[in-house]
């Protein structure tokens, strides 16, 4: 099902224009059909990089190395060496795992990684994901990585037939938000089976606004 681009300019505008004492975010909802999500192959889990920050701040932890933790320490949010991480409380473990969006790992200490941090950051599905491109190499630069992560977000749906994204903010222009929509639309109906035949309604609302359909 095809996006009808003129209603979603002129529904970005709209929304961008509803004024609250905060900055509003915008959601990408996409209803699902024809899909069997018992059968794995069928479920739909990816990361998409879209052309514009999507209005958050993306906070980054790197578990590494001590070949890395230089690195680590400057361009990370929050860095943790090897050794740090093995000793540390799991109440601390826990409250780390709580805090970052992603977390980047160093792939010849993964094991290491998933020792400490596996039952933390496994059912909060922040384990470093290969997917997203954070299992780096050791000594690997880590700013292009953290630059790019503030454009990726994760798409999902195992367990019931909807996807729903964070995908823009108030305080980026219209045609940042735009730009961001039609991107990840297209990365979402490339990732389905039968692409736009599996799309059902499609949706875009801000955080204190009802879902306007696209289509």
């Amino acid at each position: 099902m095809a996006l009808n681009e003129q209603k979603l300019k002129e529904t970005v505008e709209a929304l961008h224009s509803e004024k609250r004492n905060f900055s509003q975010s915008f959601d990408l909802l996409v209803a699902l059909k024809d899909l069997n999500l018992k059968n794995p192959n069928e479920q739909i889990e990816f990361f998409a990089t879209v052309p514009h920050e999507i209005g958050r701040k993306r906070t980054v932890c790197a578990l590494v190395g001590p070949e890395m933790i230089d690195e680590a320490t400057k361009t990370a949010d929050f860095a943790l060496e090897q050794s740090q991480f093995e000793r540390m409380p799991k109440k601390d473990l826990r409250k780390i795992a709580a805090k970052y969006d992603y977390f980047v790992g160093q792939a010849n200490i993964m094991p290491k990684i998933a020792g400490s941090f596996g039952r933390v950051l496994g059912p909060r599905g922040k384990m470093p994901n290969p997917k997203a491109g954070c299992i780096v190499p050791p000594k690997a630069p880590l700013q292009p990585l953290i630059d790019r992560l503030q454009k990726t977000v994760k798409v999902s749906a195992k367990k019931n037939p909807n996807i729903q994204v964070l995908i823009g903010n108030q305080k980026q222009t219209p045609a940042a938000v735009l730009e961001n929509v039609k991107s990840l639309y297209q990365q979402i109906v490339h990732n389905l089976p039968k692409e736009e035949n599996n799309v059902k309604a499609v949706y875009l609302k801000v955080t204190m606004g009802k879902p306007i359909k696209l289509n």
